[in-house]
């Protein structure tokens, strides 16, 4: 299939990512090429997870373990049937990089939120496991629900940084992540109920600047469509966890 063809399907989807299986070779059992509706990306964490799910089902197999390649590199991912069409799953991402600090004025702006709410010792940060996202800090998990993102102002960040994700998050009462994750869209801004991705570059974020090595991260509860992420560090990489539920199969016709 055409690059051209992919980008249209997904922008046809209007899913945050579509995956396409394709071989893998070269140490590789697959390669996933993973495009959101504006362009491929060279890696995401929840379409990894679902796409090795969706190979173990069609090869008939109750657990496997495969070894991905997308644009990031090699990715090791282990998927189990729990019962019936849900599944767990779990996959090690690249080596944490952390870029450059940015001024927490306008990751608030870009949400539309007061510089006020902004963590008063974390600053946002670029951080990648594979893809890089932008860390922003809140003081209070009470802020994330009055986020109003600005699309000028959310471009002017992902633009200036390479980031694909704004990831606003802030501990709750329990000392665990809550997040609200937001990106670009040919329509404006959407967000995300899940960002595999960004929540293994919040883990090392929180292992520098709290000492947590493992987290519990609650996202899209704001849009009403609950997830709970986990993370941990594994030596150098961060292995992030999950459940995949299987919603339908289909035949795409042509």
């Amino acid at each position: 299939m055409a690059d051209e063809a992919m980008l249209a399907f997904a922008r046809e989807t209007r899913l945050s990512e579509t995956t396409f299986v394709q071989a893998g070779g070269d140490g590789a059992d697959y390669r996933n090429r993973i495009f959101t509706t504006l362009r491929e990306i060279p890696f995401a964490g929840h379409p990894s997870l679902g796409t090795a799910v969706a190979v173990a089902r069609a090869a008939g197999h109750d657990r496997a373990r495969f070894v991905q390649r997308t644009g990031a590199g090699l990715q090791p991912v282990d998927v189990a049937r729990v019962e019936g069409e849900r599944w767990r799953a779990s996959m090690l991402q690249e080596p944490p990089e952390h870029g450059p600090e940015l001024d927490p004025a306008e990751g608030m702006a870009a949400l539309g939120l007061p510089a006020s709410e902004a963590h008063p010792a974390w600053p946002p940060q670029v951080v990648s496991t594979g893809i890089p996202h932008v860390m922003l800090p809140l003081a209070r998990a009470e802020a994330l629900e009055h986020c109003r993102p600005d699309l000028g102002r959310l471009q002017a960040i992902t633009a200036a940084t390479g980031a694909v994700v704004l990831y606003a998050f802030a501990l709750d009462e329990d000392g665990h992540p809550l997040i609200r994750g937001f990106f670009e869209d040919p329509m404006g801004v959407i967000e995300d109920p899940a960002t595999g991705s960004a929540v293994g570059p919040l883990c090392a974020y929180l292992a520098e600047r709290a000492g947590l090595r493992a987290i519990r991260a609650r996202q899209g509860v704001h849009m009403g469509r609950p997830a709970l992420l986990e993370a941990e560090l594994a030596a150098d990489r961060v292995r992030v966890s999950g459940d995949v539920v299987v919603m339908f199969d289909g035949v795409l016709a042509g």
